[in-house]
């Protein structure tokens, strides 16, 4: 009996989100996609970020531009791009048409970091209620990642949003505070967060901005 296969569409990424799971392709080239839905899984939680005193000075300077949502194409391409630690990654043309077509919805977003009109890292992920699920990051110059976080989350914690999924935890997140959560805890804390009304806000005020980036450093919540 052959299996029947389901198109993977837009919508159905939601509902998969809605309950826990995730795409990923098997590498850049990879035709197929698989849904994970992981044992542990990796959070950032909103109240316990580690902003360091000298990445707080980068984020005030004029080091970088920070945009949001306006080159969602060219953030996914250059999570996509190998770099060299790490030669390949888990974008392959239908995750990026799939995260494209999120983004036409409202449900995507990106964060662009920019020096001289020309963008050198970024962030995207899917905001669904008050749930941020995080998806990847690239950094092309010293941390231009990084500051694309911590606008993030700045702008997760002004909008009242209640959960950042970042899937998995690594060394580069862990320093943030990001942590494994059971599976089980982490899905009661999706189902608490999900139909929260929290707001995506691609143009905070400057000053609660940087009033968040102050309170980040200081640990304060």
């Amino acid at each position: 009996m052959s299996r029947r296969s389901v198109e993977v569409t837009a919508d159905l990424v939601l509902r998969a989100y809605r309950h826990g799971l995730f795409p990923m392709a098997e590498g850049r080239a990879g035709e197929k996609l698989f849904w994970l839905d992981p044992a542990m899984r990796g959070v950032l939680p909103l109240d316990g970020f580690h902003l360091s005193r000298r990445l707080l000075r980068t984020v005030l300077s004029d080091t970088f531009t920070v945009t949001v949502d306006r080159n969602f194409a060219g953030t996914i391409s250059g999570c996509a791009t190998p770099v060299p630690d790490r030669d390949d990654t888990w974008i392959n043309p239908q995750i990026k048409s799939l995260f494209t077509d999120l983004f036409r919805m409202g449900h995507a977003h990106s964060v662009e970091t920019w020096q001289n009109g020309t963008q050198v890292g970024g962030l995207y992920g899917v905001a669904l209620g008050g749930v941020f699920f995080g998806e990847s990051m690239f950094s092309f110059v010293r941390d231009a990642s990084k500051v694309a976080l911590v606008h993030l989350m700045a702008r997760l914690r002004l909008g009242d949003f209640r959960l950042l999924d970042t899937q998995f935890v690594t060394n580069h997140l862990a320093q943030f505070g990001a942590l494994e959560i059971p599976r089980e805890i982490y899905k009661q804390q999706l189902a608490d967060s999900v139909d929260h009304p929290a707001v995506w806000l691609t143009d905070p005020d400057p000053a609660a901005l940087d009033r968040e980036f102050r309170l980040l450093a200081t640990g304060n919540s």
